[in-house]
């Protein structure tokens, strides 16, 4: 396919202050993880169904070490607790802004907002929007504390990791859990999106990016939604993209080990997996298992979130 950008926003980096956030255990961290064996496994693809771009391929044989991964990304609730230990405050609140698709936006004030991501113009530059008001003022997560918590940053979501006793999983460990046992299949339940015509994920649905399916909404849904994959986790196609450990290099594939690989050097992007519910298929197809994305470490936007990892 002809390379797109990402369907994400990115802002430029720069200093930034962070709270210390003491490295103890928290309301997660031991207890729910799941433990993979780890092993050999055969990471990326060879289809040309992605972005040369992104570095999706060659696929090739990867061993990781045993490791733990949560079931299902960070939530709401996960995320106020932390809050609530620690004071930590994100960047999208310190900085005063965050990114926020236009159709989750009411009318009333998306009209107003005039701040539009350069070749990404459903999105919106949001004052005020954060984790606790994801839409910007007026809007809150009281109904969805279950959700993944989303306008989180890289810096973020590593915070509540140390925080939690872990660490954000690495892309290898990411896809090893996210394929769920299943070698070579572009999704965590196979290589059909909607077997039996039941969807299995949150992608979008509808025509993008404009006029969604009238039973469907522009949104997250609860970490826990659809059925987990083989290996327990849920949601690791669609819903919230997914920040991981290591910094994005489209050579990832040509230049990590072949065990327990993490691309390590600074490249100004930080690696995101699974896609998100805006990805589909005539723009985004970066839901399958393989496809990788990318942002810089301080982006935060109402469609990405993580999950916790941790050595076993």
């Amino acid at each position: 396919m002809d390379g797109k950008p990402c369907c994400t926003p990115a802002r430029i980096d720069g200093p930034l202050t962070r709270p210390a956030v003491p490295a103890q255990i928290g309301p997660r961290a031991q207890g729910e993880l799941l433990r993979l064996a780890g092993g050999e496994f055969l990471m990326g693809t060879d289809s040309d169904e992605g972005f040369a771009a992104d570095g999706e391929g060659p696929a090739r044989p990867v061993t990781l070490s045993p490791f733990r991964i949560a079931p299902a990304a960070v939530t709401n609730r996960e995320f106020s607790e932390f809050v609530r230990a620690t004071g930590y405050v994100t960047q999208a609140e310190e900085l005063g802004s965050s990114f926020v698709f236009k159709l989750q936006v009411p009318p009333g004030r998306r009209a107003a907002i005039k701040t539009v991501p350069t070749g990404l113009p459903w999105w919106l530059a949001v004052d005020d929007a954060c984790w606790q008001r994801p839409e910007g003022p007026g809007s809150h997560i009281r109904d969805r504390m279950d959700h993944p918590v989303v306008h989180v940053s890289w810096h973020d979501a590593h915070a509540f990791c140390a925080w939690a006793g872990g660490r954000l999983p690495t892309e290898a460990q990411w896809e090893f859990a996210a394929r769920g046992g299943l070698s070579r299949r572009r999704f965590p339940w196979g290589d059909t999106l909607d077997p039996d015509g039941r969807a299995q994920c949150n992608i979008w649905r509808g025509e993008f990016p404009d006029a969604p399916a009238q039973d469907w909404q522009p949104g997250t849904m609860p970490a826990r939604s659809f059925e987990p994959n083989g290996y327990g986790l849920y949601n690791a196609a669609g819903n919230v993209w997914e920040w991981c450990a290591d910094w994005f290099s489209p050579d990832y594939h040509h230049s990590t080990a072949a065990c327990d690989p993490l691309q390590d050097q600074p490249t100004g992007l930080r690696s995101t997996r699974g896609g998100s519910f805006l990805c589909h298929d005539s723009y985004c197809n970066r839901y399958r298992v393989a496809a990788r994305g990318s942002n810089t470490p301080s982006s935060s936007t109402s469609n990405c979130g993580f999950r916790v990892a941790a050595d076993s």
